[in-house]
């Protein structure tokens, strides 16, 4: 069987469309962001809370932690630049969902699902509140968000996911009336429990509210290594020593400094097209005059928005693992990816085949065995920890590090009592397993995708222990 998207483009088209783009994101791009540096840790320092890693984990972590306890010496550290990494990569998705999807959470804690659903919305309109109370400038917009069925078997699973007021169903003609691609054969649209950001702003705003808030933050300090024998702990960096009574590691996909939980994360390379900007004329052509978020609903799915400026990014499809778990620069610069988004964007839009694209970029998204995050103390409580966000941590991440602060400070909470947080997945495997095991399971789903969505035998055994996937 065929999908939509096997269609043959031409291939002078995507060259001519990828000839002028720049490796890196759009959303860090010198010429239009105010990306201000911070120093270098200058000397050994003591803080009562240190937050490893200047994503949106550490930085929400940093904000509230000064927040709470505003006597207390909050410090940042970043390896690399603030929001570098996943941060500023991402498509600028801010979904409510905590557990990557109803039907994910639903399938692992069938008891707390309607629990989480509800903490996501009050995360979701908490963070909107935040933003606003803070003056951040996010390019914050509640659009909602449109699932679009592009094969005849996902239209009945948006029909049903309407039938269990998880959005309103769109027939061919209504979904094509909000946006006008001929893949579109329905939609499903939510109104309130997804938001669009501009995600580098939002990392840098962050920064700047921390900042304001008393954190102090160092970039390009690198921390090596725990101590925990004595009263203190003691985190070793590339230069001098820190000396902290309290750590929240917020290393995403990079490897954790406690060895206990290395193997429960793997990196997953993710690509991401940005359009030039369009103009009237051409957005005219799709229409897209409601600005929503939308995704398609294979295994294999591509996710795209528009920017303020009206550019589209699109991004998704490929799914890449590399084996060793590593995360390298190289793997950003994938031509076969690059090129098949291309191709992917033409076979949605051909009403756009002037449209060229400026940038293109990938990043590695951290992903665990029940694909949303999961999280966990160490030394006496003192450490604390979150990963496996699998690449919808835009919003999560600002309820994971309230969980990583109500763990620290002991607390009782409704975060802290959900299964979700007190249980941890099930760790990847070992490679060459690892490597073996998630290169099947893309295949089987690629196959999924390309047979009216039945699951084939792996895929089945993997739903039936608990370690199966409906994005």
């Amino acid at each position: 069987m065929h999908t939509v998207f096997d269609a043959p483009v031409d291939s002078a088209l995507v060259d001519r469309s990828l000839a002028g783009s720049t490796l890196g994101s759009v959303w860090l791009d010198p010429g239009s962001v105010d990306r201000p540096d911070h120093p270098v840790l200058p000397g050994p320092l003591t803080a009562d809370l240190l937050v490893v890693g200047g994503g949106y984990t550490g930085l929400w972590s940093a904000l509230h932690a000064a927040r709470r306890h505003p006597d207390r010496r909050v410090v940042l550290i970043e390896a690399d630049r603030i929001g570098w990494a996943a941060s500023g990569r991402n498509g600028g998705f801010v979904e409510a969902s905590l557990t990557h999807g109803y039907d994910n959470g639903k399938s692992r804690w069938p008891d707390e699902i309607d629990t989480l659903e509800a903490l996501g919305i009050e995360n979701l309109d908490g963070m909107q509140a935040e933003i606003a109370e803070l003056g951040l400038d996010t390019e914050w917009q509640r659009t909602g968000m449109m699932t679009v069925a592009t094969e005849p078997h996902q239209v009945e699973w948006l029909t049903e996911a309407a039938a269990d007021n998880h959005g309103k169903f769109l027939d061919t003609e209504a979904v094509r009336a909000e946006v006008a691609s001929p893949t579109y054969l329905a939609g499903l649209y939510s109104s309130e429990d997804c938001a669009i950001v501009n995600p580098g702003k939002l990392a840098l705003e962050l920064a700047r509210a921390c900042r304001e808030a008393g954190v102090e933050i160092f970039e390009h300090t690198t921390a090596r290594r725990i101590h925990s024998g004595g009263a203190a702990l003691r985190v070793d960096t590339d230069g001098p020593a820190l000396t902290c009574r309290q750590i929240v590691l917020a290393t995403n996909v990079f490897p954790s400094l406690l060895r206990r939980n290395r193997l429960h994360t793997v990196p997953v390379y993710d690509y991401v097209l940005a359009t030039e900007p369009l103009t009237d004329a051409q957005l005219d052509r799709i229409g897209w005059r409601h600005r929503q978020g939308i995704g398609d609903s294979a295994n294999q799915f591509h996710y795209y928005r528009l920017t303020m400026d009206n550019r589209i990014v699109w991004g998704g499809y490929d799914a890449v693992y590399h084996f060793g778990r590593k995360v390298k620069s190289s793997y950003e610069d994938r031509a076969e990816s690059y090129r098949r988004l291309a191709a992917h964007f033409f076979v949605t839009f051909p009403a756009l085949d002037d449209v060229r694209f400026t940038h293109r970029w990938a990043g590695a998204i951290d992903t665990n065995t029940r694909f949303c995050a999961h999280w966990g103390t160490a030394r006496d409580g003192r450490v604390a920890y979150v990963n496996g966000f699998t690449g919808l941590g835009v919003g999560a991440a600002r309820f994971a590090a309230d969980v990583c602060l109500d763990l620290l400070d002991g607390l009782s909470t409704p975060r802290t009592r959900l299964e979700m947080v007190r249980r941890k997945p099930l760790p990847f495997p070992p490679e060459p397993l690892a490597s073996a095991g998630i290169q099947a399971t893309r295949w089987s789903l690629d196959r999924a995708d390309h047979n009216g969505g039945r699951r084939n035998l792996l895929l089945r055994t993997l739903d039936a222990v608990g370690l199966g996937f409906d994005s």
